[in-house]
């Protein structure tokens, strides 16, 4: 089920438009059961960035969901894999407007695909959407170095 991106913060992405304005730079926040699969991954960044009209330029995984299938993924994207601490996933639980119950009980984290975007990243741009065992929400980026 989609969760579009509303008020409350969440930025509005800029979509070229007149004078070609480039789409803003986003994080991809993952959320993944362990048994996701890489083109599932691929397949949720890749209607985020067509939901958001931004361009995902890397990707934003909690620690304890350091998997292959996530590296995979980060190598067919052409993009760098970040990991999320639990502590910085807590700290940023409060701007999450996306929970989830059944996350909040099985791991103690109520929204891990808004909250590895946010820990990485500054506004919201995409709330979480789901996929096959995946969610994903965009924050946005500085263009990199």
């Amino acid at each position: 089920m989609e969760k579009p991106a509303g008020s409350g913060g969440i930025r509005s992405p800029r979509r070229g438009g007149p004078g070609g304005a480039a789409p803003l730079l986003a994080t991809a926040g993952l959320g993944l059961r362990p048994s996701a699969d890489a083109a599932s991954l691929v397949a949720v960044v890749r209607r985020a960035e067509g939901l958001s009209g931004c361009r995902v330029v890397s990707l934003s995984v909690p620690d304890f969901r350091d998997l292959p299938v996530v590296a995979e993924a980060a190598e067919r994207l052409g993009v760098p894999m970040q990991l999320v601490s639990r502590a910085r996933l807590m700290a940023v639980q409060d701007r999450c407007p996306t929970k989830s119950e059944a996350a909040q009980r099985a791991i103690g984290i109520a929204s891990v695909a808004e909250g590895c975007a946010l820990a990485e990243g500054g506004a919201l741009l995409l709330k979480r959407i789901d996929g096959e065992g995946v969610s994903c929400a965009l924050a946005a980026v500085e263009e990199p170095a």
